[in-house]
C-alpha cells in the first residue's frame, strides 16, 4: 500500500475555518481523514501540509511512527512550532485513520482494547463580552446561570466557562468581584452535583491568576484553567501548590517536551493537549503516557471540527488518564450535514459510547464541505482600558 496523495479541504465554521486533511492510498476507497484547524493560520497551515506532502507520497501508511519521524525530523527544523505541528498532527490523525479502516477495527483496538465503557462530554458556555468585563453587573450573573441550566437541560452533567474578564498586569478587587459572582450565580444554579470548570484563558498575569484562583477556590470547581500564559510554568506551578482547586492547561504546548517540563514543575493536576495541535495522535500517547506516570488526568482541548472530536474520543477509550472530552455541538447548525460520525451519545449525562466502526470511524461528505469554502476569520482584538494590548 502507497501514499498517492494528500489534500486539504478548507471549511468554514463561523469562528474558524476546519482544515480537513484527506491522505488518499492506492488502495480502491482506502483514505483516511485528519484535521489541521488552527484558527487565524489557515492558509499557513495548508501551505506547511503542501510543504510536507512531498516526503509521504510513495511511502507506506501503516507505518506511522517511521512517518512521523520524517515530519518532524527532515528539513532540518523540527516540527516543534504551532503552524508545523498542527500540519503534522493532521496528517497523522489520518494515518490512524488509514490503518484502522485497513484493519477493520477501530483505533482504539490498534492501542491495545478499550479501558473504560463510554467517555463523558462536556460544554462550553463561552465568556462575558470583553467591554463588559470591568461593569460587574447582576446581568452578566445571571446570563451565566441561564446558560449553565441550559446547558445541564441539554444533558451536560459538566461545562466550562469563561468568567473571568480580561484584566491589566494589575488591578484591584474589580474584576475579582466579577468572576466571583459570575461562578457563585453558576453554582447556586446547578447545585453541587454538576462540574463546573473555569477557563482564564491565560489572560491574567501571574499575580492577578493566583489571585483569582484563591477567590474562586470555595466553589469547588473541577479545574480553574490557564491562569496564567503557559510560557511561565513555574508561575503555574505556584498557583497549584496554593490553591486546592486542580489546575489544568497545556492546549498551547506543542510536543512530549514541552509536556515534560509541565509535568516535571508540578505545575499542573489536568493536562491538556489538543491532537490537532500537538503532534497528532502519536504524539498525543506518548504524552498520554508520560502524564500516567505522573499520575495526572488528561483531559484534550477540543474545540475544532468533529474529525479532531473523533480523534479525541478514540484516544479516550483507550487511555487510562483520560478523564473528559470538550466537546462543541452547536457552533454551526450544518455540522451534522458535513460529518457521518461513528459514535453514539447518549443525552442525559452527555456520554459517548464507540460502535465498533473501522479507523476514527467518521466520513467527510466533500461536497458539503464545498458549500462552505474558505473566509478569513474575523481577527480579535483586546485592549486593557488605558488602550494598551491585552490577551485575547
Amino acid at each position: 500500500m502507497k501514499i498517492t496523495k494528500i489534500e486539504t479541504l478548507v471549511c468554514y465554521a463561523r469562528m474558524r475555518n476546519w482544515i480537513f486533511v484527506k491522505v488518499v492510498t492506492d488502495q480502491p476507497g482506502l483514505i483516511g481523514w485528519g484535521e489541521a484547524t488552527l484558527e487565524w493560520h489557515t492558509r499557513a497551515v495548508v501551505g506547511a501540509i503542501e510543504d510536507i506532502s512531498p516526503l509521504l507520497i510513495g511511502e507506506d501508511p501503516t507505518r506511522i511512527e517511521h512517518l512521523w519521524q520524517m515530519m518532524f525530523r527532515q528539513h532540518f527544523w523540527h516540527g516543534n512550532g504551532i503552524v508545523r505541528g498542527t500540519a503534522i498532527s493532521g496528517i497523522d490523525i489520518a494515518l490512524w485513520d488509514i490503518l484502522g479502516k485497513s484493519h477493520n477495527v477501530p483505533c482504539h483496538k490498534l492501542w491495545g482494547g478499550p479501558v473504560r465503557d463510554f467517555v463523558r462530554l462536556y460544554s462550553h458556555l463561552g465568556g462575558g463580552k470583553m467591554e463588559d468585563f470591568y461593569e460587574a453587573t447582576p446581568t452578566d450573573a445571571e446570563r451565566f446561570a441561564a446558560l449553565a441550566l441550559q446547558t445541564v437541560d441539554q444533558g451536560f452533567t459538566a461545562f466550562k466557562a469563561m468568567a473571568v474578564p480580561s484584566t491589566m498586569p494589575l488591578e484591584g478587587l474589580t474584576p475579582i468581584r466579577y468572576a466571583e459572582k459570575c461562578v457563585a450565580a453558576m453554582r447556586d444554579a446547578v447545585g453541587d452535583e454538576i462540574d463546573i470548570m473555569v477557563d482564564c484563558h491565560a489572560r491574567p498575569t501571574p499575580r492577578m491568576g493566583l489571585l483569582f484562583a484563591k477567590a474562586l477556590e470555595p466553589f469547588g470547581l473541577f479545574w480553574l484553567e490557564e491562569p496564567c500564559w503557559p510560557e511561565t510554568m513555574e508561575d503555574i506551578a505556584l498557583i497549584q501548590r496554593a490553591v486546592k482547586t486542580p489546575i489544568a492547561t497545556g492546549e498551547r504546548l506543542i510536543g512530549i517536551h514541552a509536556f515534560r517540563d509541565l509535568l516535571e514543575k508540578r505545575a499542573a493536576s489536568v493536562i491538556q493537549p489538543d491532537i490537532t495541535h500537538c503532534g497528532g495522535l502519536s504524539e498525543a500517547r506518548r504524552i498520554a503516557s508520560l502524564a500516567d506516570a505522573y499520575r495526572v488526568t488528561l483531559a484534550p482541548h477540543n474545540p475544532q471540527g468533529p474529525v479532531s472530536t473523533a480523534a479525541a474520543l478514540e484516544l479516550g477509550f483507550a487511555t487510562p488518564s483520560y478523564v473528559i472530552c470538550e466537546s462543541v455541538h452547536s457552533d454551526v447548525p450544518w455540522r451534522d450535514d458535513v460529518v457521518t460520525e461513528g459514535f453514539s451519545v447518549k443525552k442525559q449525562g452527555r456520554i459517548v459510547f464507540p460502535n465498533g466502526r473501522p479507523g476514527l470511524g467518521i466520513e467527510i461528505n466533500e461536497a458539503e464541505v464545498r458549500k462552505h469554502p474558505f473566509q478569513q476569520e474575523v481577527l480579535q482584538r483586546s485592549f486593557y482600558k488605558d488602550g494598551s494590548v491585552g490577551d485575547w
